[in-house]
C-alpha cells in the first residue's frame, strides 16, 4: 500500500496483527460469540463467510484489515481495519470494527483505537482519521463520540445494508490537533477503574 504498511501494534493485553487465512477459524469463533452476523446493521461475516470475509479485506487495495488478538493466547477476539486510505491527503479511516460479545464494554475497543490512532497520526503523521457508521448502529456511534470525534455529517442513501435495505451514513473524523486531548481521554479511561 505504500502510505499505510502491514504493521503488528500491542498494548494493554491486545495485539493487533495483519489479518490472514490463519485467522479464519478463530474469526468464525469470535463472530459466533453473539451471532454478530445476525445484527443487520454491521458487516460481520456469518459462520460460512468468514474466508470471503478475510479474501475481500486482503484484496481491497486501500485497506489493511487486522485481527484484534489477546496478546498472551493468540485467541482473536474481532476484527477492525484502516480503509479509505488517502495518502496524498494523510487521511485514513477506522472501520470494519467488531469484537466478540465478551469484548464488548471492555477496554478492548478503547485499546485498539489507542493503537490505531497512535500509529496513524505519531508514525503515519496523519492529518485526518475518520469513522463511519450506520443511522441505525447507535452502539457504534456513542462508542466514536466517546472517542473524542466529530460527527461530521450524514449521508443519505449512501450504501447497502445486508438485508439490502439502503443505509444513511454517519461520518466523523478527528484531526491531528484535536490528537493529544482525545489520547490523554483515551489513556484517563483505560487507566480508570472499571466496574466489572
Amino acid at each position: 500500500m505504500g502510505f499505510v504498511d502491514p504493521v503488528t501494534l500491542e498494548a494493554r493485553g491486545v495485539r493487533l496483527v495483519p489479518l490472514a487465512l490463519q485467522h479464519e477459524s478463530g474469526l468464525a469463533a469470535a463472530a459466533a460469540d453473539g451471532e454478530l452476523w445476525k445484527l443487520r446493521i454491521t458487516s460481520v461475516p456469518g459462520p460460512q463467510e468468514t474466508r470471503s470475509y478475510i479474501e475481500t479485506a486482503l484484496s481491497t487495495s486501500n485497506r489493511l484489515a487486522f485481527a484484534v488478538t489477546d496478546a498472551e493466547t493468540g485467541e482473536v477476539l474481532g476484527s477492525t481495519s484502516y480503509h479509505d486510505v488517502v495518502a496524498n491527503l494523510k487521511r485514513v479511516e477506522i472501520g470494519y470494527t467488531w469484537y466478540a460479545a465478551r469484548c464488548q464494554r471492555t477496554h478492548v475497543n478503547t485499546t485498539c483505537k489507542l493503537l490505531m490512532l497512535t500509529h496513524a497520526f505519531e508514525t503515519l503523521a496523519c492529518n485526518i482519521v475518520g469513522w463511519r457508521t450506520d443511522n441505525f448502529n447507535f452502539a457504534s456511534q456513542k462508542a466514536i463520540e466517546r472517542l473524542g470525534a466529530r460527527k461530521d455529517g450524514v449521508i443519505r442513501g449512501h450504501a447497502l445494508r445486508r438485508d439490502g435495505t439502503i443505509r444513511d451514513t454517519v461520518m466523523y473524523s478527528l484531526s491531528a490537533g484535536e490528537w493529544p486531548e482525545v489520547k490523554a481521554q483515551l489513556l484517563y479511561l483505560l487507566d480508570k477503574p472499571r466496574d466489572r
